[in-house]
């Protein structure tokens, strides 16, 4: 019987000639990473299994990114004995608070590789499925076994197919796909499968909109998201890493628990509505709803070509009186290429408040807090009571289109009625 990608990584990971959705495995891991909320929990974790050095300070990565720079003593000092540990360990790869977000700096700093195996101490690791890797995030007590030993058991999860075909009309975007799929297949439809991104709009997209894509799918309870490497993929990681590729790719006869396709010619603009990411409703269900702020960032849609169509709604205008709009570059890289594209400028002019890369609005423990009462419309990848600040306000996610639109307007509105 054929196997699907995820199969075939994991079972090159664990040294075995094929493994089957089911069988536990203990694999060999590729990158470990770890941002600043769950690395010092995972040392402590590695240090009570009676380690006190990572089993190789070349594949541990460690990013100050959550809070980033600082906003209380206690981030400061989680900061300052993150520092202390990357020095003390000799670790290669450690990324300080000016760098950006961990999903954002992983793949443009060339850690990620086609086929290779990523966990992270953070659920948003299955971003990088993007890239043809099977990746995952773990909880401090998991990662401190990998970094104790290399290594971590996993089960070989069963895959779920989403074929999306079709030509994205214009102002519908990845987040727009991705919202739709979630709606479809539900906040738990997904629980520990592996999500297999496929079909002519996926191969249509780059590298950007398949990390979209394999960021939310944690938000259907997924283990991994994950999309079949491509030239497109070998485009991006060639200027990032050396060049040496060993990607894996699904057996047409692979076993796949569902099957699902989308036509997307005719979709619209997408809205998830308080307070679960599959509450999902098109833009025009919604339209006219107030929102006091709107954040246009996070490792979900903090990319250059978010900020890019953003700023393209936005230039010439300006937010509208009473809104707070924010806008977070994922990375320094993006923020670099923004300021050399003029986007930076094109939404200071328009009124927004530029922040420094970081995972900025999208958790709530940061900056850009929302009061209660308030509604916050957000181009991140959850909705949940509290997630960005008060319990008594609503969050809904959308696109970076319809978040400048909206922006504008002062209510949730279809970026095709303004551009």
């Amino acid at each position: 019987m054929g196997k699907t990608v995820s199969e075939k990584i994991l079972a090159r990971a664990s040294g075995l000639d094929e493994a089957d959705a089911g069988e536990i495995v203990k694999a060999s891991v590729d990158v470990a990473m770890m941002p600043d909320l769950t690395t010092i929990l995972s040392v402590n974790a590695m240090r009570e299994m009676g380690r006190e050095r990572v089993w190789d300070r070349e594949k541990v990565v460690i990013l100050n990114d959550h809070v980033a720079p600082a906003s209380t003593p206690l981030a400061a000092a989680i900061h300052r004995d993150i520092r202390k540990l990357a020095l003390e360990q000799g670790l290669k790869h450690f990324y300080d608070v000016e760098q950006g977000v961990c999903h954002q700096v992983l793949p443009e700093k060339g850690h990620v590789k086609p086929g290779t195996l990523v966990i992270g101490a953070d659920s948003h690791t299955c971003t990088h499925g993007a890239l043809g890797a099977f990746a995952t995030g773990v909880g401090s007590t998991d990662m401190g076994a990998v970094l104790a030993t290399g290594k971590i058991w996993l089960r070989v999860p069963e895959t779920i197919r989403v074929e999306v075909d079709g030509h994205l009309p214009d102002l519908v975007l990845p987040k727009d796909v991705i919202l739709r799929i979630i709606g479809e297949i539900g906040a738990d439809g997904a629980t520990y499968n592996a999500v297999e991104f496929a079909g002519g709009t996926v191969s249509d997209m780059g590298v950007a909109g398949r990390m979209t894509l394999c960021n939310m799918a944690i938000e259907m309870g997924g283990k991994t998201g994950i999309v079949e490497p491509d030239e497109r993929t070998f485009e991006f990681l060639r200027s990032r890493t050396d060049g040496v590729f060993d990607p894996l790719h699904a057996d047409d006869g692979a076993k796949y628990r569902r099957r699902l396709e989308i036509d997307v010619s005719d979709l619209e603009p997408q809205v998830a509505c308080p307070h679960k990411v599959d509450n999902v409703r098109p833009v025009t269900s919604v339209l006219g709803t107030k929102v006091d702020q709107v954040f246009i960032g996070s490792c979900t849609n903090g990319r250059f070509e978010d900020l890019e169509i953003a700023a393209r709604i936005l230039e010439g205008r300006q937010v509208h009186r009473g809104v707070r709009l924010l806008v977070v570059p994922a990375s320094k890289g993006v923020y670099r290429e923004a300021l050399e594209a003029g986007i930076v400028g094109a939404f200071v002019e328009a009124g927004a408040m530029f922040g420094s890369p970081s995972c900025g609005a999208c958790f709530g423990g940061h900056i850009g807090l929302l009061a209660g009462g308030e509604v916050g419309l957000t181009t991140s990848n959850r909705n949940f009571r509290g997630r960005q600040g008060s319990p008594e306000a609503e969050v809904y996610l959308c696109s970076p289109a319809v978040a400048a639109a909206s922006a504008i307007t002062g209510v949730i509105t279809d970026p095709r009625e303004v551009a």
